[in-house]
């Protein structure tokens, strides 16, 4: 099997992906999640005429001149409606969100109005539903305000409880579980042995995959072994994990085992060797429902490739229409050599100067370094067979971050 350009492993990774059914969520869990149909209003906002200010609910006939006097028959706070009625020469002091009485039209607020007694003088005139929040102004019962499909922010949020929403009915969370393999790698905090390193890989692909709203299971390390991964494979299945991503055995070395694993446990290979730099030796492939990413156990190409392949099949299964990052142009902030038969996702910094951004690849692109990936802003794109590029001409970039 030959080099696949990422687009097309991209379209093999997303062809079997659609969204996940739907299920009932309160508010307060609903934030990111994709509706699953729309969402009417189940009253009116608001549900009557109601004060935008504090003043005095009068009849605009009565303040069309002014200086007048009127006589105050009583008050009107929000939550607590005005029992009686407010006629010609009348005037009820009212509070901002308190309902209109019977009668009035108008609110005049408090700082053109002089009280003494039961009397209340209105140094200027008000016009006809001044201050005043009509009913329904916000949205009437039944109105759809919110579509199926949408992601669902904050300020939804807000919405849908106006609307009289406790829960809403969204797409479920893709669950991801997340693998690393290989006899050197150990846990952050220990004391590495000869030939040893720091397990990191998994950390990042736990919290890319969260922060676009996936619910995560952590397998650890596996072995290189067979049975080891065999084992945590069907720990991923048992929990009906969606996706499983595993990091490092993606190649084809002695020791490069999962696809091995995989195989024995009915894998339906896709591909395992992408047009890409860096994240050449990676697998996709499904295991019944679940779906199967490998990525390689280079820091930044199992990153990369998560970048590239992870976040938007996550995207789909959630029900998102925003599957894919958006690409943008910047310019380049140095010059670059004729690129080879691989897409190159150069780690670079971002800086916005007059005349828009510009993307300057950091020196060192090896995939194992993690400190420039921390620093990089985003992923500066040359696609395979690119020619020589002068610093200043037109580049592609994906950001990166949330």
């Amino acid at each position: 099997m030959g080099l696949m350009p990422v687009a097309e492993a991209l379209q093999r990774v997303l062809v079997h992906a659609s969204a996940l059914s739907g299920e009932v969520v309160p508010l307060n869990e609903a934030l990111g999640r994709v509706l699953t149909g729309d969402v009417a209003a189940l009253r009116t906002q608001p549900p009557t005429a109601v004060s935008a200010m504090d003043g005095y609910a009068v009849r605009a006939s009565d303040v069309a001149t002014a200086p007048v006097t009127l006589k105050v028959t009583g008050e009107v706070a929000a939550g607590h409606p005005f029992a009686g009625q407010v006629g010609g020469g009348q005037a009820a002091r009212i509070f901002t969100g308190g309902v209109m009485p019977t009668g009035s039209d108008t609110v005049v607020i408090q700082e053109l109005a002089t009280l003494s007694g039961d009397l209340v003088t209105i140094q200027k005139p008000t016009a006809k539903s001044r201050n005043v929040r009509a009913q329904g102004i916000d949205f009437v019962q039944g109105q759809v305000l919110l579509r199926k499909g949408r992601r669902l922010t904050d300020r939804d949020l807000m919405l849908a409880a106006a609307m009289n929403h406790p829960n809403l009915s969204v797409h479920r969370q893709p669950k991801v579980a997340v693998l690393g393999t290989g006899d050197e790698l150990v846990p952050p905090g220990s004391a590495p042995g000869p030939g040893e390193i720091v397990y990191s890989n998994g950390y990042a692909l736990s919290a890319m995959a969260r922060s676009e709203g996936a619910e995560v299971r952590d397998l650890g390390i596996a072995s290189d072994s067979i049975e080891d991964i065999v084992s945590a494979v069907r720990g991923a299945r048992k929990w009906n994990a969606d996706i499983l991503v595993t990091s490092g055995g993606a190649s084809v070395g002695e020791h490069d085992l999962v696809q091995r694993a995989l195989a024995a446990e009915g894998l339906d290979l896709s591909f395992w060797r992408v047009a890409l730099r860096p994240g050449r030796p990676m697998m996709h492939g499904r295991l019944g429902g679940m779906q199967f990413l490998g990525v390689p156990g280079n820091p930044v190409s199992s990153f990369v490739c998560a970048f590239l392949f992870l976040v938007p099949l996550i995207r789909r299964l959630a029900g998102r229409h925003d599957v894919e990052r958006i690409p943008q142009t910047a310019r380049l902030g140095c010059d670059l050599p004729a690129n080879d038969e691989r897409a190159d996702y150069l780690r670079a910094t971002l800086e916005t100067v007059t005349g828009g951004p510009v993307a300057t690849p950091l020196p060192d692109q090896d995939s194992s370094l993690m400190a420039p990936l921390a620093r990089a802003d985003c992923l500066l794109i040359r696609e395979p067979h690119a020619p020589a590029a002068a610093k200043g001409s037109d580049c592609v970039i994906l950001k990166l971050g949330l």
